[in-house]
């Protein structure tokens, strides 16, 4: 019954953590085609407020996940090790492709700024056409194929858990 509720939990707290992403998924994609640096600014900081609760659920549904692989006696076979392996891609590939350059693109629009996952305050605005040259750089479509094609292949794993 313990394990019944661990999986459950895992479930939830990656639905939970996929509802919060949702928000930069729809922002990349948004971004794409705006100009108005204003909106630019919104949309960045709309994404950037989703940041913490997709930073704890995703810790909530790894801590879940991890014990959920050793209450079920899986910690010997190899899906589970896969399964965290392809996630850590999975994050460094956004961070590289995705985070960064918006980040940069906040700084470069007076916004506060990351940089791996501390906060500094606004600087001074850039160049306007800087930040659209930088957005260009994201691939929305590229990011979302890792993102959701790496999840579909830990689901798979965990699913039919081939070894």
């Amino acid at each position: 019954m313990l394990y019944q509720l661990v999986v459950f939990l895992h479930i939830l707290f990656v639905v939970g953590f996929l509802l919060a992403h949702g928000v930069s998924v729809i922002v990349a994609f948004s971004l794409k085609t705006e100009r108005d640096p204003q909106k630019i600014r919104f949309m960045l900081d709309l994404s950037a407020a989703s940041y913490p609760w997709m930073t704890r659920l995703m810790w909530a549904f790894l801590l879940f996940g991890i014990l959920a692989a050793f209450m079920g006696g899986f910690q010997a076979r190899i899906w589970p090790w896969l399964s965290l392996l392809l996630g850590f891609a999975i994050v460094v590939a956004m961070g590289l492709f995705g985070t960064n350059i918006y980040s940069d693109a906040r700084k470069l629009l007076g916004l506060r700024y990351s940089v791996k996952g501390k906060w500094f305050p606004p600087e001074p605005a850039g160049n306007i056409e800087e930040v659209h040259a930088l957005l260009a750089k994201v691939n929305p479509v590229m990011l979302t194929i890792v993102g959701y094609g790496g999840f579909a292949v830990i689901v798979w794993l965990m699913r039919l858990k081939p070894f």
